[in-house]
């Protein structure tokens, strides 16, 4: 059982409290989700529960985190990892090693268990997980979607007691989702435990016990599956909570305006380490449309996205800006990329340094409105 006794948290340096007053208790075997608007607290509660709060992330706590009735900030981290898996929002965060099989045995390594038990752990978690397809890959080859089920695979490994999870869909394709869902099914007719912390909610329905509602870092509501669904769409979007059930979710029609070609790609291959994975793309995309790129995880997204750029060399093709051709340095000048993990393009120490990073005699008003109007915005949605 997971206890949280009236604990409130402010992480050091900040004068305002994350969590304000939590009293929670999650029963052996219980599948809760935590929701709320971005900066509610979720995080912060599965912090506390697999101990990177206070061992990692100093600040002043109060009232108690017991599992097993145990007090988690009085135990060593070893003892707290045997019986925690936690699956984060950026598997790039808990990987140690380079290669899929090795990060997938790491956690087993760290117990100190038989080779043989090992290597046969290793092949159970990827034919039940059906991952066998991304065994033997280097990790920096992989896509976002691709990375997170591996650091999934990394905990279902080591067969903990209790699952966290944060945001585990935030990378994945709506048939990795399905895949997703079907893995915690797995581990919940296992006996397991789970707490989720999540933004979409819609493939959690079926799984979940309850749903924590969190605002401002205080538990908010408490629902059962039943009760969350029969909210108003009004409320629910007040509450700033997406959809619990997408059939409800109507696309609505579209009517695009004819507008003359800006953009033009004429018969563009993109390869990856010296792999094809596009072939004789075609587009052609007018000032102010917006366009969407899907597909599987792994099928080239970000490489295309790159490619556009002019941050990905390796392609053949011709690429057109107002009917003049671009190459790489042309598509630089013109292109702006917001990467799936901002971390790879953040470098300064403060949000008004970042806006002006890179910026050679930045104007300091025109940084300071900008800043203004995106945290206006900010708060007008959160």
């Amino acid at each position: 059982m997971i206890e949280f006794e009236n604990v409130s948290f402010s992480y050091k340096g900040q004068e305002q409290d994350g969590l304000h007053g939590i009293s929670l208790k999650i029963a052996d075997g219980e599948c809760v989700l935590l929701c709320g608007r971005s900066g509610c607290g979720k995080t912060t509660v599965t912090r506390l529960v697999n101990g990177l709060i206070p061992q990692f992330y100093q600040g002043e706590l109060r009232g108690r985190v017991l599992v097993d009735g145990q007090e988690i900030s009085a135990l060593p981290m070893y003892q707290i990892a045997a019986k925690v898996g936690s699956v984060f929002q950026n598997p790039r965060t808990q990987f140690f090693n380079v290669d899929t099989d090795s990060e997938i045995a790491f956690g087993i390594e760290n117990e100190a268990r038989p080779v043989k038990e090992l290597e046969k752990r290793v092949d159970q978690t990827t034919k039940e997980l059906h991952i066998e397809k991304l065994r033997n890959r280097n990790i920096f080859e992989l896509s976002g979607g691709e990375k997170q089920k591996i650091a999934f695979a990394s905990v279902y490994a080591m067969n903990p007691e209790i699952y966290l999870l944060d945001e585990p869909s935030s990378n994945l394709d709506m048939a990795s989702i399905q895949e997703l869902k079907e893995h915690l099914r797995l581990i919940k007719s296992q006996g397991k435990t789970i707490l989720i912390a999540e933004h979409r909610l819609y493939y959690l329905m079926e799984l979940a016990d309850r749903i924590v509602y969190l605002e401002d870092g205080k538990i908010a509501g408490i629902f059962t599956p039943e009760e969350f669904r029969r909210l108003p769409e009004t409320e629910r979007e007040h509450m700033g909570l997406r959809a619990a059930d997408l059939t409800g979710v109507l696309t609505p029609d579209s009517h695009p305006a004819v507008l003359p070609p800006t953009l033009v790609l004429c018969d563009v291959t993109l390869r990856y380490k010296k792999r094809t994975v596009l072939r004789h793309i075609a587009l052609s995309a007018a000032k102010g449309e917006v366009i969407g790129v899907v597909g599987h995880n792994g099928t080239g997204k970000t490489t295309f996205s790159r490619a556009l750029c002019g941050l990905h060399r390796d392609c053949e093709g011709e690429f057109f800006w107002e009917g003049q051709p671009m190459k790489n340095k042309a598509r630089l000048k013109r292109s702006y990329m917001v990467m799936q993990d901002v971390n790879y393009e953040l470098f300064a120490e403060s949000v008004e340094a970042e806006c002006s990073f890179g910026i050679r005699n930045p104007d300091r008003k025109l940084a300071e409105t900008t800043m203004e109007e995106l945290f206006s915005v900010s708060e007008e949605n959160h």
